[in-house]
């Protein structure tokens, strides 16, 4: 992106997409060059067609390519403080950091951290790394849920984002979790294929469904690891990348995954919490890719506060 200055005041701008920026959608593009702006009126001056490209009217969800000419119209933003990310944060963050290259970092991220603001948050993990690296163009290549701990991928900008996230779409990333859950696995039952629809509404809650019918391809591969007192801790490869696939596909099987409070069993997690187990033990724990020619392999381990849980079941007390 070129270095304008922000569209306020009186005037138009007339800003040209630089190579970083294509493939970005036009709502998230404006979002960032008239920072402060609501949404809301983003979307308002695209459909009004005030904002266009090339002398053309668009919409919202757009994608740019390099050269193109994006008319900007005046627009009033709204005075705000910078996000600033707390120290305690940024240290976590820093130890965090398993691989950095010129183009990727590979983080460890945290059980219980946002990977970016939204929802009441003003501020993720991808916040605190381009504050750590002083480096605005770092780029999430893909998500992991709040309550999720591993492996997160951090391209060094955009361009090299789309390649990664290219080979997410092509389902040639590697992606393998260890998760504990309830109950016990049967050992026989080693793939769960069942096809998932996100954000239905249940209970005034947006949660994932299996639906056979409308559902997308969903393939989860499992096998037992390491069995407890009525819990059971599984390998887990993913086919397919669906949002909470893992914790619909074990839930569905009767076994959800420990602290899940969206879709497991309230019981069973007070159970668990009395033992101490207070989290959702979800963790990416392998990510493979490729890059330059030469595929990389990023093996991320357990916390501490994962190993102590494993601990607490080794012994012989009941859950």
């Amino acid at each position: 992106m070129q270095d304008h200055p922000p569209p306020t005041g009186q005037r138009v701008q007339h800003v040209t997409v630089t190579d970083p920026d294509e493939g970005q959608r036009l709502d998230n593009w404006l979002l960032r060059m008239a920072k402060g702006v609501p949404k809301s009126h983003i979307y308002k001056v695209v459909r009004s067609g005030q904002v266009r490209i090339n002398g053309g009217r668009v919409k919202v969800s757009v994608r740019l390519k390099t050269g193109d000419v994006v008319r900007i119209p005046p627009m009033t933003t709204k005075t705000s403080a910078p996000v600033r990310v707390p120290d305690k944060l940024l240290e976590v963050l820093k130890r965090s950091v398993l691989t950095e290259t010129e183009d990727f970092l590979v983080i460890n991220k945290p059980a219980g951290i946002a990977v970016h603001g939204g929802s009441g948050l003003s501020f993720g993990v991808i916040d605190g790394l381009r504050q750590l690296f002083d480096s605005p163009r770092l780029e999430l290549v893909h998500r992991l849920d709040r309550a999720t701990s591993g492996a997160l991928l951090v391209a060094r900008d955009r361009k090299r984002s789309r390649v990664l996230q290219e080979q997410f779409r092509q389902r040639s990333v590697a992606k393998h979790y260890l998760a504990l859950v309830s109950g016990d696995w049967p050992e026989s039952l080693t793939t769960v294929n069942a096809p998932l629809t996100a954000n239905s509404e249940h209970a005034g809650e947006r949660r994932v469904m299996i639906d056979h019918q409308n559902g997308k391809p969903s393939v989860t591969h499992m096998s037992v690891q390491e069995r407890f007192q009525n819990v059971s801790l599984l390998a887990i490869t993913l086919e397919t990348g669906r949002t909470h696939q893992i914790r619909v596909h074990t839930a569905s099987r009767g076994c959800p995954v420990v602290g899940d409070e969206r879709y497991g069993n309230n019981q069973d997690n007070q159970r668990f919490r009395r033992l101490g187990l207070t989290r959702l033990y979800l963790h990416a724990a392998q990510l493979g890719f490729d890059w330059d020619g030469q595929t990389v392999t990023c093996d991320v381990p357990v916390d501490a506060d994962w190993e102590q849980s494993i601990n607490r079941l080794r012994g012989n007390r009941k859950v």
